[in-house]
């Protein structure tokens, strides 16, 4: 089956397999192995010859950064469900001992994979005049360049270790990456093992001065080696090996914690002690090194990884550099919607004039960034509500919050402490506004706050006006530039109620008794969801249109699954387009004939959740029901964060997601994988000649339908015809 398949009305056909019970766990596909499924599509792009070589050498280095997060957090909580007997199943009936077995197994395989695919891009990178060098391979006339590098750049940042009885065996951090040594004394043959730590606050690695057009790098510890007489004079070297370790990363906090900065800083330092989950080491490893190693740090063979290649993949991104354009995707500029510049910028005249979505990185998100910032400077703005997940170190939204603060507004931002590997900047940025005299709060304890919300109350006359952003991403300027995600902007009075009860319930604890327009978890957005998806097998079954869209980045949540396979038997169309996890199974015959799942893959992170319904008429209809979220389809978005589900009534908002965004994505062929029953994906197929759609190249071509100004939007694209 090709993608384009996906905007056609028939359905593959659906395939019996008897080993999956409909009524059985096996009905569920494992969420641990899709992830790591996903994982193997990111590095696949890695060998995709439609990709700039550079760019293939980012997605080896996501492939690796994101299979260390993945056993720092995931692994890791599965460990310690073994370590405490625990049998319970995960919902496809796999017991967490059983799940260590499958993922050790494949992950394995993928780590050689993943060399394998660093030596193929290597080598291609050296026939582009690209070297990456080792210690053996250095010139003379490199040696005083080096030399005066270590000196006066590395040198004075270097702890070098003995260990032995009067020096322990020092604590190597989360991602530590150190160079261990087996050294003998020149003079009398004397042996000293020693330990000498990476420090990470120096790039991994070093360019050489070289002729124009060509690009040589040396990996830190290739400078080490070539500098051990410095560090250990009167040794040298009779063997060495490089190791990394990765430590249990799950914070666990005390739920009646008095100060929740305090707990979450002390929780931070825990974090750094973890327990080791894995180590990495040289294949070569002399066997005393490797054995001290081991010993020293608590682990067992099978948490240890042999690795023949370089270790610590992750850091090739620092290899993507912009000397060679022509190996890197050619440059784009996201688009300033032309309606804010037919008001001059203004982003409040241009969302009173009619609602707007931006869909980023193709238009900018600096339009969020300024609505922030004129709302800091406009004498007419009285208050300022956000909430802030995860944002860029030094955050332009932080900074706009502060300034309105300190010009006297009232601001209140809803800071999440609790969003992973981001505590520390959180704690940072949140005491940035205290001082700046804006209220703090963070929520609640055992909930995540991880809706995307933004209001600005505005002075107009005699009235109130409260204008509000609701988005699928964070606010974070750095990620929006990869991440796809949705920008809603309105100032439609019952929206922005919503939006206010929603802020007085994370500031207040008091649930809101109603939303007009807004459903929430952990309350009420479970239930909508089932009860659209209710409506659907309703007009099935009364003989109408029925079908249901849905994009995220993962679908795992098993009574939302089950009612997508009573939908699917009912006779409901369902397209998914599922970037990660993905625990539901697609044309099973009996349980999901009508179901067909894709993800999406490339230049750009697809992260917007979109969920489209027919409402009687099918899709794309213009009765359609449309919603934008925050929340993937997860049992922790769903049950145990506050998340949003935000309807779209503007008829301009609705096509542009239905027949730009959604269209475009189902119709996607260049960067398209199909989801089989058994759990794998399998490439989009291209029949040989035929043009390979790419919705992300169609998004950087064509403006989104409800940012456009004067013009209008006769010019634009429209995938599908809206019907009646």
């Amino acid at each position: 089956m090709t993608q384009a398949d996906f905007l056609k009305s028939d359905f593959p056909p659906a395939v019996d397999i008897p080993e999956i019970d409909p009524e059985g766990p096996s009905r569920f596909y494992n969420r641990e192995l899709s992830w790591l499924g996903f994982n193997w599509r990111v590095l696949e792009e890695a060998e995709n010859m439609r990709v700039p070589l550079l760019e293939r050498l980012r997605f080896l280095s996501i492939s690796a950064t994101n299979l260390d997060e993945f056993y720092t957090v995931r692994v890791a909580g599965l460990r310690e469900l073994v370590r405490e007997h625990n049998t319970t199943p995960a919902q496809d009936g796999l017991t967490p001992a059983e799940q260590l077995v499958l993922i050790n197994e494949d992950a394995r395989d993928l780590l050689q994979s993943q060399q394998r695919m660093f030596r193929t891009l290597r080598a291609e990178m050296e026939d582009e005049n690209i070297h990456i060098l080792d210690h053996k391979a250095i010139e003379p006339a490199d040696e005083a360049f080096l030399a005066d590098t270590f000196l006066n750049k590395v040198f004075p940042v270097l702890s070098p270790l003995a260990i032995d009885p009067a020096h322990p065996f020092p604590f190597i951090p989360n991602t530590g990456y150190s160079l261990a040594l087996q050294l003998e004394r020149i003079k009398d043959k004397g042996t000293l093992k020693a330990l000498l730590p990476i420090p990470h606050q120096i790039d991994r690695f070093i360019f050489l001065p070289s002729p124009e057009g060509v690009i040589r790098a040396l990996p830190l510890e290739e400078l080490l080696l070539l500098h051990l007489e410095s560090l250990f004079p009167g040794y040298k070297a009779k063997g060495h090996c490089s190791f990394r370790v990765l430590r249990d990363s799950d914070l666990e906090v005390e739920d009646e914690a008095e100060d929740l900065v305090r707990e979450f800083e002390v929780a931070l330092k825990r974090r750094r002690r973890g327990e080791v989950v894995r180590m990495k080491i040289s294949a070569d490893a002399p066997k005393a090194l490797k054995s001290l190693i081991m010993q020293e740090l608590h682990v067992t063979e099978d948490e240890v990884v042999e690795i023949d290649g370089m270790i610590g993949l992750a850091d090739l991104s620092k290899l993507v550099v912009d000397e060679r354009p022509d190996l890197l995707w050619p440059s784009f500029t996201p688009r300033v919607p032309e309606r804010v510049q037919d008001f001059d910028g203004d982003m409040f005249a241009a969302i009173r004039q009619k609602d707007m979505l931006l869909h980023h990185p193709y238009e900018t998100f600096d339009m969020v960034v300024r609505f922030l910032q004129q709302a800091a400077r406009d004498p007419n703005v009285v208050a300022i509500k956000q909430t802030l997940y995860r944002t860029s170190k030094y955050s332009p939204i932080v900074e706009a919050l502060c300034e309105a603060a300190e010009d006297g507004k009232s601001v209140t931002a809803l800071v999440e402490l609790k969003a992973r590997f981001d505590e520390a900047a959180n704690i940072r940025q949140s005491r940035r506004l205290e001082r700046s005299g804006a209220h703090v709060v963070y929520g609640f304890t055992d909930w995540k706050t991880h809706a995307k919300i933004s209001t600005v109350v505005r002075r107009e006359g005699e009235q109130l006006v409260t204008y509000t952003h609701y988005g699928t991403g964070n606010y974070h300027p750095i990620t929006a530039k990869i991440y796809t995600d949705l920008s809603f902007f309105t100032c439609d009075p019952e929206l922005g109620r919503d939006a206010t009860k929603v802020f007085n319930y994370l500031s207040g604890y008091v649930k809101p008794e109603t939303l007009d327009n807004l459903a929430i978890s952990p309350h009420s957005l479970k239930p909508r969801l089932l009860d659209m998806i209710d409506r659907e097998i309703g007009h099935a079954k009364a003989g109408k249109p029925a079908e249901i869209w849905a994009k995220m980045n993962s679908l795992i949540d098993a009574e939302i699954i089950d009612a997508l396979y009573r939908a699917s038997q009912a006779g409901v169309k369902i397209s998914l387009v599922i970037r990660g996890i993905c625990g539901l199974r697609p044309g099973v015959k009996g349980l999901s004939d009508n179901i067909r799942v894709k993800s999406v893959v490339g230049r750009f992170l697809e992260h917007s959740r979109i969920v489209c319904f027919g409402n009687g008429a099918g899709l794309p209809s213009k009765k359609a029901r449309v919603f934008i979220s925050s929340a993937d389809w997860m049992g922790r978005n769903l049950n145990r964060r506050v998340e949003t589900l935000v309807e779209i009534h503007n008829a301009t908002v609705k096509a542009q997601i239905v027949s730009q965004i959604m269209a475009a994505n189902l119709a996607d062929v260049a960067q398209s994988w199909v989801m089989k029953p058994d759990g794998h994906f399998q490439r989009a197929t291209i029949p040989e000649g035929e043009f390979a759609f790419s919705c992300h190249r169609f998004f950087m071509e064509y403006p989104s339908l409800s940012g456009r100004g004067s013009a209008g939007a006769s010019d634009v694209p429209k995938l599908t015809h809206t019907e009646d």
